[in-house]
């Protein structure tokens, strides 16, 4: 985004970040894991609509702060022998073995993550190896996902990836038709994944989330916000290492 169309400006105790964008409507975000306050705007918004525009929404906004700050936390990533991990929303225990050939990552049946490294291997490498664990993961069940739902809802994104996001699960640019997922997704249960794809995918239909994209979603997904509640109350990562 532009930097010089961004500014934070201070009402009351929050500090909200304007952004303004080539867009017809106001739009207000509360991002996790912090709260984070941003407000996109159409380029020639007044002061006096922003701050209105914040001052309506000051309960609902300081409710979503509170909930982010009562939300569970992932503990600081060690990288040592049973400590707790998720794949796919079930709970693992690590396990450190040393490798017989190449370093690999299993997810074994018995509830053990088994990574295998040499003993002297540093956990930022020990995590560099379990993050590209989690990115094959993912890219299989997109595989999988992928060409039914683009079928379904008769769109095509000429690219799909996945990164680490701070902010955001997914995100997709509409002239590009380019599909960002948050490698986060592989913790979650299999339908977070299928909930933020989905979602991603009615952008290239819809690019607000306004009523259309509500009613496509209602069609195409009818429990996507029983999704969206289950994905938002599990674990968020630890912000310094995503």
């Amino acid at each position: 985004m532009d930097k010089a169309n961004t500014e934070v400006i201070q009402i009351g105790d929050i500090d909200v970040e304007i952004n303004r964008r080539d867009i017809k409507n106001i739009h207000l975000s509360v991002l996790p894991p912090n709260g984070k306050v941003r407000l996109s705007v159409p380029n020639k918004t007044s002061e006096q609509t922003i701050r209105l525009a914040i001052v309506n929404k000051l309960a609902w906004i300081k409710k979503q702060q509170v909930d982010f700050a009562k939300q569970e936390r992932q503990s600081i990533r060690e990288m040592v022998n049973g400590e707790c991990h998720y794949l796919w929303g079930k709970k693992y225990r690590l396990a450190i073995k040393k490798p017989e050939g190449k370093f690999t990552v299993t997810a074994k049946g018995s509830g053990q993550l088994e990574l295998k490294v040499n003993e002297n291997t540093s956990p930022d490498n020990c995590l560099k190896l379990l993050n590209r664990f989690y990115r094959d993961e993912m890219q299989r069940s997109i595989e999988k996902l992928l060409p039914s739902w683009q079928k379904k809802l008769g769109v095509k994104a000429d690219s799909l990836n996945i990164k680490k996001m701070k902010t955001k699960w997914g995100s997709c640019n509409i002239q590009a038709k380019r599909v960002w997922l948050n490698l986060e997704l592989a913790k979650k249960p299999p339908e977070c994944l299928e909930y933020i794809l989905v979602h991603e995918l009615i952008h290239l239909l819809e690019r607000h989330h306004n009523e259309r994209f509500k009613a496509l979603m209602d069609k195409h997904m009818h429990n996507w916000r029983e999704r969206r509640y289950l994905l938002n109350s599990l674990p968020l990562a630890v912000l310094a290492q995503t």
